[in-house]
């Protein structure tokens, strides 16, 4: 691979903000460009379109371990996972765990439903992030209907075991939803024991903005009720309106209308370039990154909020120095052409992250290294 040509962002600069909002791969910006070209020629919907969208809901399915037809199109996670929410016919007391320091769209359309009789239970872990088994374990009650959680945690970088926890909710047969923006395309993320999952593309995915998966597993369509409703999802024939309501019997029962086609065909070109690369080898690339800029950090007396070995680590790498405040460190940084996110913890501290994606370079963190040395000094 030509890194310089795949990723332009290089030429220019070293880009570890993939947690963030990332930048474009070339296969992707071109892929949005021939279609709205094409688009200038025809109308929008012209006839590859459709087989186009077929392809990547199988694509989709492949990344994720799941079917097609379980499959749904739509973006942000903020939709799928409100979605989710506003579907389910709660029931006065039903219980609900989640983390009250995951991303806000992992929280709010799950406390937004207290309104409705639901109760939250908030996870409390030891470590920040560090969402266990057993914590999910011991944090069960009879009344606990559905876990929303995040496959991983956006400000400290811990991962969560997927199967284990979805395993055990089974077993005890609470709904398992998952959050996953911050594994898709970086990480295994497969859905053997999720009913709900949401994500965007616009992360570790390499994707555009405000498209992503949203899946769900099929036993579950009648019992997640679609809340969004159009021409796309329920049954119309020639368009017209019929006595009752018939949803699609696939996951396009929850896509209301037409699609955000550029973000297809950019998404299907990114899924692309992930599943030809293979999910082993693009993780394997982002830790050789993370733990080499971890250990020239760690040189520096840098303390770090995501976990340093634990095999549940992620891409990202939170930390800061106690000398020199992250906003100044930032300033530095951008200055340096090095882009990373500033972020705040629960209590106001600051924090800077890092992560890297499977096309960055040592060498890269070497130059990063060597401009927080200088500013050191």
């Amino acid at each position: 691979m030509d890194r310089r040509k795949e990723f332009p962002i290089t030429k220019g600069q070293i880009f570890l903000a993939h947690a963030a909002v990332t930048a474009l791969p070339a296969c992707v910006a071109q892929a949005m460009i021939d279609y709205a070209h094409a688009s200038s020629l025809n109308h929008q919907e012209f006839g590859s379109v459709i087989p186009h969208l077929a392809r990547v809901r199988q694509d989709s399915a492949t990344l994720i371990g799941a079917q097609p037809e379980e499959i749904a199109l739509l973006g942000p996670t903020a939709l799928g996972l409100s979605l989710f929410a506003n579907g389910i016919d709660w029931k006065e007391g039903d219980e609900i765990l989640c983390y009250q320091d995951d991303y806000p769209s992992n929280v709010y359309p799950w406390t937004n439903l207290v309104r409705r009789g639901v109760k939250i239970r908030f996870l409390r872990p030891e470590v920040p992030g560090k969402i266990t088994p057993e914590l999910v374990a011991s944090s069960l009650t009879s009344n606990t209907r559905l876990a929303a959680l995040a496959s991983c945690n956006f400000l400290t970088g811990w991962r969560i075991d997927i199967d284990a926890i979805g395993r055990l909710l089974r077993h005890h047969g609470v709904l398992f939803s998952l959050d996953a923006i911050q594994t898709l395309g970086a990480f295994p993320t497969e859905v053997r024991y999720v009913d709900f999952l949401s994500a965007d593309a616009h992360k570790w995915l390499l994707g555009p903005l405000a498209i992503g998966i949203v899946f769900v597993r099929k036993e579950r369509f009648e019992e997640c009720h679609p809340t969004l409703l159009g021409a796309g999802n329920v049954h119309s024939p020639n368009y017209i309106t019929q006595d009752t309501i018939c949803f699609e019997n696939t996951a396009r029962r929850y896509e209301p209308g037409v699609l955000n086609m550029s973000g297809v065909y950019g998404m299907g070109a990114s899924l692309q370039m992930i599943l030809s690369q293979g999910i082993p080898s693009i993780s394997t690339a982002i830790l050789e990154a993370r733990d080499y800029l971890q250990s020239l950090l760690e040189e520096m007396e840098f303390e770090f909020l995501s976990p340093k070995t634990d095999a549940l680590r992620s891409g990202i790498l939170t930390c800061r120095h106690p000398h020199l405040s992250s906003p100044e460190l930032f300033k530095v940084l951008e200055a340096a052409h090095i882009t990373a996110s500033l972020r705040n913890d629960r209590s106001g501290g600051f924090w800077l992250r890092f992560s890297p994606h499977f096309y960055n370079t040592c060498q890269e963190m070497d130059r990063v290294a060597e401009i927080i040395r200088d500013a050191l000094i």
